[in-house]
């Protein structure tokens, strides 16, 4: 059996290659009990070295914070712009989609290429504003409160006209995708707003990249057995991709 400094470097080698480490997994393969396997976890927090999440542990800070849209827009940006041709590519003729808030969204927005009778409802303001360019494309703006931080409205008012819908797909960003906790976003009315779109669409389909894996924001959308595809890029470790395809879940990455 191992000891502690020992337990501790094969907890550190383990993360440095997955990213996130669940404590289940530490236990059976340490072959000892999870009150050690926290105690360890809480020790290599103190010295900074992990962050804590529930049911594991990750190298990344969990916790996100609501940035401005034109922040956010330059983070990721070319992985950010393949996933947006990737999903771009799923839209067949006559599709009627939802389209969320968010940088990666955004992208997506960019590589649409004239389609016919494609139809459009969106909360975001800038995707609308892109998607204008298309004589082909039919853009239906929700309404609500504006928040000025990613671009978008939210509210009542949105969810109540999404009411007299039906999506064949909604594309979806998020600020976080946690393993145990779901996708996240950083304003619990948005996160609301997001739900809605999920009951009244056909398929989900998640635009992240792969610096969102790990991180919770305040607000819950979802958990992940309630999607259906995720596009993401190669920074995404392998554990992570195994896990949301033991859930059903289709990962591309790009």
């Amino acid at each position: 059996m191992m000891n502690l400094a020992e337990r501790h470097q094969f907890i550190l080698s383990r993360l440095q290659r997955d990213q996130y480490i669940n404590v289940v997994d530490l236990c059976k393969e340490l072959k000892v009990s999870s009150v050690t396997i926290r105690k360890d976890l809480k020790l290599l927090e103190d010295k900074s070295l992990l962050f804590r999440t529930h049911g594991g542990a990750t190298v990344n800070n969990p916790y996100t914070v609501d940035r401005p849209v034109n922040e956010k827009e330059k983070i990721q940006s070319t992985e950010k712009n393949k996933i947006g041709a990737a999903a771009a590519a799923l839209l067949n003729d006559n599709d009627s989609i939802v389209i969320a808030s968010g940088t990666t969204v955004l992208y997506f927005a960019k590589n649409i290429t004239p389609a016919s009778n494609l139809t459009v409802v969106t909360s975001a303001l800038n995707v609308a504003l892109e998607l204008m360019r298309e004589p082909s494309i039919e853009v239906i703006q929700l309404g609500g409160i504006l928040r000025k931080s990613s671009s978008s409205v939210m509210g009542s008012y949105a969810e109540q006209v999404l009411q007299d819908f039906y999506f064949n797909k909604l594309f979806l960003g998020v600020d976080g995708i946690d393993l145990d906790f779901g996708l996240t976003t950083t304003n619990a009315m948005e996160a609301h707003l997001n739900r809605k779109m999920i009951s009244v669409s056909q398929k989900t389909i998640v635009l992240a990249d792969s610096t969102k894996f790990g991180k919770r924001g305040f607000g819950k959308i979802c958990g992940l057995e309630e999607i259906d595809h995720i596009i993401t890029d190669k920074g995404i470790s392998e554990q992570i991709v195994k896990h949301l395809e033991s859930l059903g879940v289709t990962v591309t990455i790009v």
